[in-house]
């Protein structure tokens, strides 16, 4: 069975936590595979398309986190996991689910993973990326343009409605809990030294009990 080492990458929404995510899993290879706590939000198909979008998806209230569990507690167990696949231009999950088998390593990232203590105590290795406002508000219109089909005028609207008043209220205090705290841009020679330090409890595992 194996016996997975959970990675917490935490930041505020543009920091650079996908990226450090996907990086670091390239460089651990086979070993390696990314959940994103993006997966996990919930299924607003009840709810006519015009109700959705005021929805304040950077409310950690947001987040199925019963779902969460469940993946974390399969993956824990050494057993596959059914990981939702969300949709952001529709707010909806899809009905099929993609199978996530465990690996040495589940790096996982997202704004709220060190948010509750109980949760926050099955990460192995906790980074938590530091960004500015302003650069991460450019990062994200970025990308929701292109992505998620948004305008730009809607994605900096929510960046001052919703995202930096909950990135000051839930993302920013996760700060105290990591145990590594990265400025974005991330260097390669830090994803080096992450690297060289998951892979020094792989070892510390492997190494033989000290004989009485």
């Amino acid at each position: 069975m194996i016996r997975s080492q959970h990675i917490a990458i935490v930041g505020g929404s543009g920091s650079g936590k996908t990226w450090l995510a996907e990086t670091l899993c390239s460089e651990l290879g086979p070993l390696a595979a990314r959940l994103s706590l993006d997966d996990f939000y919930g299924n607003l198909s009840h709810l006519e398309r015009s109700a959705r979008d005021p929805v304040n998806f950077d409310d950690p209230a947001a987040i199925d986190w019963e779902s969460v569990r469940s993946v974390s507690a399969a993956l824990a167990r050494g057993e596959m996991a059914q990981v939702p696949i969300y949709d952001f231009t529709t707010h909806t999950r899809q009905r099929e689910t993609r199978t996530f088998a465990p690996r040495a390593f589940v790096v996982w990232d997202g704004l709220w993973l060190l948010h509750d203590g109980a949760m926050r105590d099955q990460y192995s290795m906790r980074v938590f990326m530091e960004c500015n406002a302003a650069e991460r508000l450019s990062r994200r219109v970025a990308r929701d343009v292109r992505e998620r089909g948004r305008t730009e005028a809607s994605v900096r609207r929510q960046f001052v409605n919703h995202v930096q008043p909950m990135h000051e209220q839930f993302v920013e205090p996760q700060r105290a809990f990591a145990d590594q705290i990265l400025s974005s841009p991330v260097t390669m020679a830090q994803v080096a030294e992450l690297k060289e330090g998951l892979m020094g409890l792989i070892r510390r595992e492997d190494a033989p009990h000290a004989m009485p």
